[in-house]
């Protein structure tokens, strides 16, 4: 509020846009908060001191309220008569600041729901795309020529699921008719850029919805090529199995607000490739360093596709390793295991193997009672362990 009225002070227009109005209009929470001016960026900034251009693709205001953002954009153009767009070879639009009229940036907007305009001045909804019937409907449409709009960028069809899975609402049939034969335009969406959009699909809260719906428009194997790959191929659905219970789980916890991270996300999306790898490594090679191997080869192939911080895939290293080592109880590697840092993830981590029966629930009930008990008792418990078979150098 104080950003808008301090816009409409100086004589600009300003309205609040987008998510934030779809979601009040649906006695949701927003997220964020974002706000359409006729202001320049350069202009928005002489009013606030406390705000930030950035962008270079479009450029937009931030206007910092301690950890809060306010996103602050102005009115584009429209594009069917803006000729200094700048696009790649493949049509995707790569600069695009050119400005325009309120009416001109909503029909600039993806979806409909999306292109809802909040005017404070009268406390009135500004609605030139029938986004008002579509979000009572429950529809996401895409407004504009479906085709065409996904060509421009291809992270609206990953925001079109994303919407569908977060509101519960149907993917309108024009609007997702081309998502099957488009998927692979995100083979040229920036990698950093797919990760952001992958953490706000799979840490919604609807992450299970929206892996379905990823699926069934072919999305999801552009994404996680490997992944894809095994669950197109396991016997029995194991990986499918593997996948929705670890996407419940995180449901449930962001909803619970409980907290979650995406290096665990990353390690359950590529253990199912990371096994089939290890298997292809020299019989020969010490165990550790096939396991090396293969984490190191799974992890830069995903890495072709979406940008991982090297602080999440030691993580995913770390939950990884630990399956191994929760195989090791004697003497004081019980111990060592309980201690280590990345412990209650990997632990987590067995529990959701033993789901689908890929280790004995034996070995994840005693994890769980281990680390219930005190000193004494899991001195015992490791002491009532059958006694282990000698090692070979190749473990």
């Amino acid at each position: 509020m104080k950003v808008l009225r301090r816009l409409a002070k100086a004589g600009y227009e300003s309205f609040l846009v987008g998510g934030s109005v779809r979601d009040l209009l649906l006695r949701k929470a927003p997220k964020d908060f974002d706000i359409a001016t006729d202001a320049h960026p350069e202009e928005v900034r002489k009013l606030f001191r406390n705000c930030r251009l950035i962008g270079r693709r479009f450029r937009l205001a931030h206007v910092f309220f301690g950890r809060q953002i306010i996103e602050v954009a102005t009115f584009r153009a429209n594009t069917e008569i803006v000729k200094t767009i700048t696009k790649n070879p493949h049509g995707i639009i790569l600069r695009d600041n050119v400005y325009g009229t309120l009416e001109e940036d909503a029909w600039r907007r993806d979806f409909t729901v999306n292109a809802l305009y909040y005017n404070i001045t009268n406390f009135s909804i500004v609605d030139y795309t029938s986004g008002m019937a579509d979000l009572e409907k429950k529809i996401i449409r895409m407004i504009g020529e479906p085709e065409k709009r996904y060509q421009e960028d291809p992270v609206r069809m990953l925001r079109a699921v994303r919407f569908a899975a977060k509101l519960n609402f149907t993917i309108e049939e024009k609007t997702a008719a081309p998502l099957s034969k488009l998927s692979g335009l995100l083979l040229h969406v920036p990698s950093a850029r797919l990760f952001d959009e992958v953490i706000k699909i799979f840490h919604s809260g609807n992450a299970l919805a929206a892996f379905t719906l990823l699926n069934q428009y072919d999305l999801f194997k552009s994404l996680f090529p490997q992944t894809a790959y095994h669950l197109s191929r396991s016997q029995n659905n194991v990986v499918k199995k593997f996948l929705e219970s670890m996407l419940l789980n995180t449901d449930t916890r962001i909803n619970q607000d409980k907290p979650v991270t995406p290096a665990f996300l990353f390690a359950a999306f590529l253990w199912h490739d990371l096994q089939a790898t290890e298997k292809k490594q020299n019989p020969e090679l010490p165990k550790m360093i096939a396991f090396e191997n293969s984490a190191n080869q799974v992890i830069q192939t995903q890495l072709k596709t979406i940008a991982i911080p090297k602080r999440l895939t030691k993580t995913a290293r770390e939950i990884w390793f630990l399956q191994y080592r929760f195989h090791k109880r004697a003497g004081s590697r019980a111990f060592r295991t309980l201690s280590h840092p990345r412990f209650r993830a990997g632990y987590d981590f067995l529990l959701l193997r033993a789901t689908i029966g890929e280790v004995k629930q034996e070995l994840a009930d005693w994890w769980t009672r281990f680390q219930s008990v005190g000193n004494e008792e899991r001195e015992a418990m490791v002491a009532a362990l059958p006694q282990p078979k000698t090692t070979t150098q190749n473990e």
